[in-house]
């Protein structure tokens, strides 16, 4: 009928659609997470039966707002908009029991908003299930993104997938989740765990969020702590601070905080040189709303919380107005200095790690922005430079780059460093490795490594004496080797035979050179030179000096040693040498007491252009051969 709204993703199938809300959380009409839905075929009521499939997302961090049956083994999954935003929809994490043994099912995510993103580039959901804990990639051939005609053209991410055990659970979802609740689990773990005369950071609350939640502040400071002398010697205190999580669905930049966060808790000797040096603001959940609610990029008024660093308040925005306070304070502060300001995030649509940064009319600033994304791509195998992006767009302005770029001092570098949710790129340019958890946590150690070198790059700290290097790794004395075979086999002795030098023959083809000039004079037939001892410009006499009446004569009848040295007189009455003409004349004095040698050096001619008779190199021929010699003329 016209004039009446109609959805767009509606479709016809096999299945005629019940006129009544599928089951959900709140009873939103499809607004909220699913809550224990079971899905049963037509006709069929009453208690469910293995097969009928249960769907569950009203958890933290899950998003899953409707499941259908379309099919007899095809089912077609929305995914529940942020909230009070529904512009963003991406981000999905549900769980899947009451299956059946050997059930095979295909799973149809319809309404995502992102046409252009990294499931076109072998990226694929995870899996896990109760018995098997551990995240898994589901397989490229069972995974396909693709323009459905079923569902208004629209991009459509179908995967199939046979559940083999009945009694597990199974979850799904786009990256490894990582909850507000297991933040606060390890820093209460990292807080116990700190000895009481030795603690190492600070766990404070900047604020809270809309529903209560705490902004918390991980603050490393043992300058302070230990050695408050530096700060009389030093002008001011210089500060890094690292920012995580504006994203519900950037899950790998929290283990990428949790990387770096753990190293530099470390008994690393990098990371005990940071924290002597350095005091470092970590901010390791900047939306915890969001978050907690498994919301895509917004907060609980369904703000994204990257773009309204310019315009954030105390009222719609107290986690980004808490953390803008505490820049400036530090920023307006006679002691401290801001370093850097580090945004980690999650990129959806490229692989591997890169930067994003700001640029400068003034080119020394530009300049020195450029420094550290240099040295972070020398550290990080994984480094995507042709995904790097340098600007100042206007879209862009109220996010944290360009906010803290705008409004801090000159010597804040502002960066914002993205991590794929998929993975990156190999050696070979065409390979894709995905990423892991242990993947991400080596990007956040790799971030700090990359400090130390910067640090040392513009001469703040002192590069290490070389004994300080730590020494190559060795394989470490319990090693064994690899066992040898018991079986010895006897090596024979070698039979002995006598050698003589094989001959070679000569064909004369009288074709001689021209005489005259400085070459022609080196190869006369008689020169009396003296030599200097220790003398170590000719290769050919550099022990003479020990062994005069072996090594000199013996080098000196060698034709091959004599065609090696340059043409050129040699002057005898100052004891120099004078090689070419473009180096001068240089005398070498003996010392006194040392006693000089003459010899007497016969040089051969040079010799005609010969050509090697090869036929004559048989086994029979060379007994006739013995006596010949080479023929000069």
């Amino acid at each position: 009928m016209l004039g009446v709204a109609k959805d767009p993703l509606q479709h016809t199938s096999m299945y005629e659609r019940m006129e009544e809300e599928s089951e959900d959380s709140d009873g939103e009409g499809g607004l909220g997470n699913v809550s224990r839905v079971i899905i049963r075929p037509p006709g069929v009521s009453g208690k469910a039966k293995r097969g009928h499939l249960c769907f569950d997302a009203a958890f933290e961090t899950g998003n899953l707002g409707k499941a259908e049956l379309i099919g007899e083994f095809e089912y077609d999954l929305y995914l529940r908009p942020d909230t009070c935003n529904p512009r963003f929809r991406f981000w999905f994490n549900f769980t899947v029991d009451n299956v059946k043994q050997d059930q095979r099912v295909i799973f149809n995510v319809v309404n995502m908003n992102k046409a252009r993103n990294l499931f076109n580039h072998n990226l694929t959901p995870l899996v896990k299930s109760s018995s098997r804990p551990k995240w898994q990639r589901l397989p490229k051939k069972h995974v396909y993104y693709y323009r459905s005609p079923v569902h208004q053209n629209h991009y459509i991410l179908s995967f199939a997938f046979s559940f083999d055990k009945e009694d597990d659970v199974y979850q799904f979802a786009l990256a490894p989740p990582y909850s507000y609740s297991r933040l606060q689990s390890y820093l209460s773990f990292i807080e116990n765990r700190q000895q009481q005369n030795d603690k190492k950071f600070v766990r404070t609350s900047l604020a809270k969020s809309l529903q209560n939640r705490n902004i918390d502040l991980i603050t490393i400071d043992e300058i302070s702590c230990k050695s408050k002398s530096l700060r009389t010697e030093r002008s001011f205190i210089r500060v890094i601070v690292i920012l995580s999580r504006s994203y519900g669905n950037a899950s790998p930049a929290s283990y990428m905080c949790q990387g770096f966060l753990e190293f530099l808790l470390s008994t690393h000797k990098i990371a005990k040189i940071l924290r002597e040096n350095f005091v470092f603001k970590i901010v390791p959940m900047a939306n915890p709303d969001g978050v907690f609610l498994g919301n895509n990029r917004c907060n609980l008024i369904g703000q994204d919380m990257n773009r309204i660093w310019h315009v954030a308040n105390e009222f719609l925005h107290p986690e980004i107005y808490a953390i803008k306070n505490m820049l400036k304070e530090i920023d307006n502060s006679d002691i401290f200095q801001i370093d850097f300001v580090i945004d980690l995030h999650a990129h959806n649509s490229l692989h591997g790690c890169f930067i994003y940064g700001n640029t400068y009319e003034d080119v020394y600033r530009y300049e020195r922005h450029l420094v550290f994304p240099r040295l972070f791509a020398a550290h990080v195998k994984d480094f995507a430079a042709n995904n790097m992006m340098f600007n100042a767009d206007d879209k862009k302005v109220g996010s944290a780059r360009r906010f803290c770029c705008e409004r801090l001092s000159d010597t804040v570098n502002a960066y914002t460093l993205e991590i794929s949710l998929g993975g990156h790129y190999l050696k070979d340019g065409k390979t894709v490795a995905l990423y892991t958890e242990d993947g991400y946590y080596r990007c956040g150690r790799n971030l700090a490594r990359t400090l130390l070198h910067y640090y040392r790059f513009i001469n703040i700290l002192a590069e290490p004496l070389p004994t300080d290097v730590r020494a190559k790794k060795r394989r470490p004395r319990t090693h064994q080797a690899r066992s040898r075979s018991r079986q010895r086999y006897e090596v024979k002795p070698r039979p002995k035979t006598t050698r003589c030098s094989a001959p070679i023959s000569y064909t004369n083809l009288s074709i001689s050179y021209d005489s005259g000039g400085s070459s022609d004079e080196a190869f006369s037939p008689e020169r009396h030179y003296r030599y200097a001892p220790r003398s170590s410009h000719l290769s050919g006499y550099r022990n003479y000096y020990r062994n005069p009446s072996s090594s000199l004569l013996s080098q000196a009848q060698d034709q091959f040693t004599l065609l090696r040295i340059k043409s050129g007189k040699f002057d005898t009455l100052d004891c120099g040498y004078k090689i070419g003409s473009k180096i001068p004349t240089r005398s070498i004095p003996l010392e006194q007491n040392e006693p000089k040698f003459e010899v007497s050096i016969n040089i051969p001619p040079k010799p005609y252009l010969s050509i090697i008779d090869l036929n004559q190199l048989t086994r029979g021929s060379l007994n006739k051969k013995k006596s010949n010699s080479f023929e000069y003329s």
